[in-house]
């Protein structure tokens, strides 16, 4: 069976880090666009970041770029997603997703999803 399971979420205050992870089962990453996408109160679910195959080339959306870095570890099947200088904008559920051969971390192609780790950045 094929799993991705998020974790490192919690409750933080502005100006805080977080660092989430994301354990592959049942497959290896290694052939996967792995994404970090965020579904913030009320709203759709939106990409973040992205890590993609085969180069592993990153992505960040505007708003986290320079405060988020992604990055794998082939040897745990995991990626991670370091969160500084979060802010109340930041709050959300977090997901990761997986894209078999994929050059870009599109949500409509997602060939596995996580149930997905909250990040609360309260003032």
């Amino acid at each position: 069976q094929l799993q991705l399971v998020e974790s490192g979420g919690g409750l933080v205050e502005p100006g805080g880090s977080l660092k989430l992870s994301c354990a592959a089962s049942g497959f290896t990453l290694d052939n996967y666009a792995i994404g970090w996408f965020r579904q913030a109160p009320g709203k759709g679910r939106e990409e973040i970041s992205c890590i993609n195959y085969p180069d592993r080339t990153t992505k960040y959306a505007d708003s986290v770029e320079s405060r988020f870095t992604i990055s794998r570890d082939n040897a745990k099947n995991t990626v991670y997603l370091q969160m500084d200088s979060l802010m109340t904008e930041d709050t959300g559920i977090n997901f990761c997703g997986a894209v078999c051969m994929a050059i870009a971390c599109v949500r409509a192609s997602v060939d596995v999803w996580g149930k997905g780790t909250k990040v609360t950045v309260y003032s």
